[in-house]
């Protein structure tokens, strides 16, 4: 699949709020044939234009970036703290022990794990899908019109807040840790059960489509270069194994 597809199907499967926040790489694409078809008196004008445009698209990454990140964080926190009242409560050695009502809140508390880990990897997602773009449009932009402004360009990203995706990997790999020591590895089955179920409102299948995306980019450059995305720091654990292998399967 060309990258505008996947790009085109990745915003659509998005979560609506963020739809109007990735590349406009539609209109970037149309720049560069701009660019390329432009009197050579003209180029340092419209070039000039796209290098602006440029900047913009990046500020708009960096804003909604830093954004999701900050909250992120808060949540992350609060989940800890949310998933400690309920264990001093109603866990066995609280203060009020319930079986029933401890249950019945650490059921809520995993399906909000589900979902706050599925938003942290279309995090991810969103940085390397954008990534993505800008390098295939510098390239189009070098290839047409004979310029330089690839790698110096690149280079700037590589420094950018959205590129940097260190604080949200670690955010993943404490939720997941935080999964296996909460949930007993016997209730598996059952959790990636739920997690479909939750699926079905759109997040975890953005999620598992995310994934298998950020994959295909990878592959489908056979060569390390500058350009090149990192590897992939994501933690697969069993539980997100077991809940992508249910979500390739119908829900009786």
């Amino acid at each position: 699949m060309k990258f505008g597809k996947r790009l085109k199907k990745q915003i659509e499967e998005s979560l609506p709020e963020w739809r109007e926040n990735y590349l406009c790489y539609k209109e970037m694409k149309k720049l560069v044939k701009l660019i390329s078809a432009s009197p050579m008196f003209m180029n340092d004008k419209v070039e000039a234009e796209f290098v602006y445009l440029l900047n913009n698209e990046i500020d708009k990454f960096n804003g909604f970036f830093m954004e999701k990140e900050e909250d992120f964080i808060i949540r992350h926190e609060e989940l800890q703290e949310r998933i400690k009242r309920v264990v001093e409560l109603w866990g066995p050695n609280g203060n009020n022990p319930s079986e029933v009502d401890y249950k019945e809140e650490m059921a809520k508390i995993r399906r909000a794990i589900v979902d706050f880990h599925g938003e942290m990897v279309l995090l991810v997602h969103y940085s390397n899908i954008n990534y993505t773009g800008l390098a295939k449009i510098l390239k189009k932009y070098d290839k047409r019109t004979g310029g330089l402004l690839r790698l110096p360009f690149i280079q700037k990203v590589l420094e950018q807040p959205f590129f940097t995706t260190d604080i949200i990997s670690k955010l993943v790999k404490e939720c997941e840790s935080i999964i296996d020591a909460v949930f007993p590895a016997e209730e598996e089955a059952e959790r990636a059960k739920e997690a479909i179920i939750v699926a079905e409102e759109g997040i975890f299948r953005n999620t598992v489509s995310a994934l298998l995306t950020m994959q295909e980019i990878r592959k489908a450059s056979s060569t390390e270069s500058p350009f090149s995305l990192p590897p992939l720091n994501l933690p697969e654990s069993d539980f997100i194994r077991s809940i992508q292998l249910n979500a390739a399967m119908p829900i009786v």
